[in-house]
C-alpha cells in the first residue's frame, strides 16, 4: 500500500488548489469500508482502531456511520442492508448515484481477521494528516501575524485534542458499549448496593461538599478519606473492606497534611489505599487537557473515588460562568462517571448562603448529592444534604469534631469526627457552647426571665462570658418566650467529650499559629475568598471564673465530679452520680480517655 500525497488534477474530490492531496491511504480505507458491511466483529474489531473522522473520503466515512446504525442496533451489516439505509437517507449520490460504489466494495473484500491491520494504516495516515493540519493552521496564524501567545495556544489546543483522542477510546464501539442490557438491567437490585462508608455517598457517585472557609471541610474529608482507604469505621457506619482513594490537593501544605493525617491516626504502613497528590500539576478541569491527566492520574492509582480539594482552585473559567460547570462535566466527571469512578468536590459558599456554593447554579446540576457542612460552634457542626438525586441514606448529621494535645502538638489518633450522642433529644446541643440550645440554657440556668428581650440575654451572656452572635441571641430569645406557659427543661445535662477546662484554643491539626501564613488565608496553609485571619474577639472575663470555659472554684461543701474536679449540677447530682456523663467511661458517648478528649473549635 501505498501513502498518497499527489494525485491527478481531474480527481476533483481529493484535490486542493495547489493539487495536493492532504496524507492518507484510499486503498486501505476501501478495503475497510468493504469488509465491515459483510461483519460486525470486523467492525467492532477496527472501531478499536480508528472512528469516522481518520477515513479521507467522505463515502467511506457514509458507509462507516451506517453500518455503525446498524450495528447499534443489533443487525448483521449486509451490502444490501447498508445500500438501503443510505437511500432511504436521501444521500445515494454520496455513494456513485446508484450505489455501485457499495457494490464494487463489496465484492472485492478482505476476511474479517485482516482488517485491523488495514485499520492501523487509515490510523496512522489520519494522524499523518491531522499535524499536516496542525502545521498549515500555525502558517496560516504567523501570515497574520498572530503573537506568540496565540501560537501557543494553537499548539496547546492541539496536544490536548491528541490526548483526548488517546484515552477516550475510537469510533463509537464505546458508544454502543452505553447501551443498557435490559435483562441485566432490570435484574439488578440498585436499592441493595451498598453505600461507602459513611453513608454519604455510592460507588460511582459525584458529590459536592460545600461550607464556609472556617467549617473545616478539608479536615472531615481528609479523615473520612483516610478511614474509607483503611477499612475503618466512620461516622457510627460498619467497616467495610478498604477503597482505593486517590485525594488532589491544592489547599493545604505538606506540612499541615502530615499533621493532620498522624493526628487521625495515620502514618509509616497506616494509610491504606489512600494515594495523595499535593498541588498536582495537572491542567484546568474544565479542559480536555485537563480531564485527560486526571483520568489518566485516577487509571494509575486504580482510584474508586477522586476527591477534588478545592474544585476552584482546579478550574480556569469563570466560577459564575455556567460553560466553566459544563465542561468540567464533560472533559473530567462525565469521563469519571463513565469509568464508575465516584468523586468528591470540595466547594465554598457563596455571598448568599441560601443559594448553596458560590459560582453559578450550573455547578450542581451533575452531582448526585450536595453536602453542606456547617459549623455550629464548640466543636459541633451540622452535615445536611440539600440536593440528591437518589434520595438513599440518611439526609442529615449531627456531628462532635474532637481533638487532643500532647503538650503543643497534636496527639496522634487523638482527632476525629463522631456522631453526636446525647441522653435526651431536646437537651443534647444545650451542652454545646455557640449553639442556639446552649444559650437558652445559659438564661434559663442564670434566671432570667422567660419574656426578657434581647438587651437583657446579651449582658447576660457578656457577664458569663458565653459567646452569640445577635442572630442566634434572637432566636433564643424569641424560642424562651414561645415556651413562657410550660415549665423549663433539666439542661445541666454534661456533652459527651472531655471536661470544660480542657477546651482548646481555635486551631486544628494542621493549622499552628507558627506555620507561615500567605494572603488570602482563613488559617495558615488554607486559602480562602477573604484575605488575612479574622480577629477573634475578646471574651468578657466571668464574674465567678477566669474566661469562657472555665468553672467557678467550688466551695468546700459543693459535690464535685470525681474525675475532672469541677462542680456537679442537675440531673447527674440529684440521682446520686459522682462523675458528669461525659467524664463517666461507662456511657460510650465519647471516646475511650474522656479526661483526653475534648472538641477542636470551629475553623478560623
Amino acid at each position: 500500500m501505498e501513502n498518497v500525497r499527489r494525485i491527478a488534477p481531474h480527481d476533483s474530490a481529493e484535490t486542493d488548489a495547489l493539487t495536493n492531496a492532504p496524507p492518507h491511504d484510499r486503498e486501505a480505507e476501501e478495503l475497510v469500508a468493504g469488509v465491515v458491511m459483510h461483519s460486525a466483529t470486523a467492525y467492532t474489531d477496527c472501531a478499536q482502531i480508528i472512528n469516522r473522522d481518520d477515513f479521507y473520503v467522505p463515502a467511506y466515512r457514509l458507509i462507516w456511520d451506517t453500518v455503525g446504525g446498524l450495528v447499534a442496533s443489533g443487525a448483521n451489516p449486509h451490502p444490501v442492508l447498508v445500500r438501503a439505509e443510505i437511500e432511504k437517507a436521501g444521500r445515494l449520490t454520496e455513494v456513485g448515484g446508484d450505489g455501485a460504489l457499495i457494490n464494487r466494495l463489496g465484492v472485492n473484500t478482505i476476511t474479517a481477521p485482516m482488517a485491523p491491520a488495514f485499520a492501523e494504516r487509515i490510523a496512522e495516515t489520519a494522524r499523518e494528516r491531522r499535524y499536516d493540519e496542525h502545521s498549515t493552521a500555525l502558517k496560516a496564524a504567523v501570515l497574520r501575524k498572530a503573537t506568540g501567545d496565540e501560537l501557543a495556544e494553537i499548539v496547546a489546543a492541539f496536544q490536548q485534542a491528541e490526548q483526548l483522542r488517546e484515552s477516550t477510546g475510537h469510533g463509537p464501539s464505546h458508544l454502543t458499549a452505553a447501551l443498557l442490557d435490559w435483562d441485566a438491567f432490570f435484574v439488578t437490585d440498585f436499592g441493595a448496593i451498598q453505600l461507602l462508608p459513611g453513608k454519604l455517598m455510592g460507588p460511582g457517585q459525584q458529590i459536592t461538599v460545600v461550607g464556609d472557609g472556617k467549617a473545616g471541610k478539608s479536615l472531615f474529608v481528609q479523615e473520612w478519606m483516610w478511614r474509607m482507604a483503611t477499612g475503618q469505621p466512620f461516622l457510627g457506619d460498619a467497616p467495610q473492606p478498604p477503597v482505593r482513594v486517590l485525594y488532589l490537593d491544592a489547599e493545604n501544605g505538606q506540612e499541615q497534611v502530615q499533621e493532620r493525617f498522624l493526628s487521625f491516626g495515620g502514618g509509616l504502613g497506616r494509610m491504606g489505599e489512600l494515594r495523595y497528590a499535593s498541588f498536582p500539576p495537572v491542567r484546568p478541569l474544565d479542559t480536555a487537557g485537563g480531564g485527560v491527566d486526571l483520568l489518566a492520574l485516577a487509571k494509575a492509582t486504580a482510584a474508586e473515588v477522586v476527591v477534588i480539594d478545592t474544585v476552584s482552585r482546579f478550574i480556569s473559567g469563570p466560577e459564575n460562568d455556567a460553560d466553566t460547570w459544563l465542561s468540567l462535566y464533560r472533559h473530567t466527571l462525565l469521563p469519571l462517571k463513565r469509568a464508575r469512578i465516584g468523586s468528591v468536590r470540595l466547594d465554598h459558599f457563596g455571598k448568599d448562603r441560601e443559594r448553596g456554593g458560590r459560582g453559578s447554579s450550573a455547578k450542581t446540576q451533575d452531582v448526585d448529592h450536595v453536602w453542606e457542612l456547617s459549623s455550629q460552634g464548640g466543636g459541633s457542626l451540622t452535615l445536611k444534604r440539600t440536593h440528591t438525586r437518589t434520595g438513599i441514606g440518611p439526609d442529615h448529621f449531627a456531628l462532635l469534631r474532637q481533638a487532643r494535645r500532647d503538650g503543643d502538638n497534636w496527639a496522634p489518633g487523638g482527632t476525629r469526627h463522631v456522631l453526636m450522642t446525647w441522653e435526651e433529644e431536646p437537651t443534647g446541643l444545650a451542652t454545646v457552647p455557640g449553639t442556639v440550645e446552649h444559650i437558652i440554657a445559659t438564661l434559663d440556668a442564670a434566671g432570667v426571665p422567660a419574656d426578657a428581650g434581647n438587651r437583657i440575654a446579651r449582658q447576660t451572656l457578656a457577664d458569663r462570658g458565653v459567646p452569640g452572635g445577635n442572630e442566634k441571641v434572637a432566636e433564643a430569645v424569641r424560642r424562651r418566650k414561645a415556651r413562657a406557659a410550660t415549665p423549663a427543661p433539666d439542661v445541666s445535662g454534661e456533652r459527651s467529650g472531655a471536661p470544660a477546662q480542657q477546651r482548646f484554643p481555635e486551631t486544628f491539626p494542621g493549622t499552628h499559629p507558627r506555620n507561615a501564613e500567605t494572603a488570602g488565608q482563613t488559617f495558615p496553609g488554607n486559602v480562602a475568598e477573604t484575605p488575612g485571619t479574622p480577629s477573634v474577639p475578646p471574651v468578657p472575663p466571668s464574674k465567678g471564673g477566669n474566661g469562657e470555659g472555665t468553672p467557678e472554684t467550688p466551695d468546700d461543701d459543693t459535690p464535685v465530679c470525681t474525675v475532672c474536679a469541677t462542680p456537679l449540677a442537675g440531673y447527674r447530682l440529684d440521682r446520686g452520680y459522682d462523675t458528669h456523663l461525659g467524664c463517666d467511661p461507662t456511657t460510650g458517648s465519647h471516646p475511650n480517655h474522656p479526661t483526653d478528649n475534648a472538641p477542636a473549635p470551629e475553623e478560623d
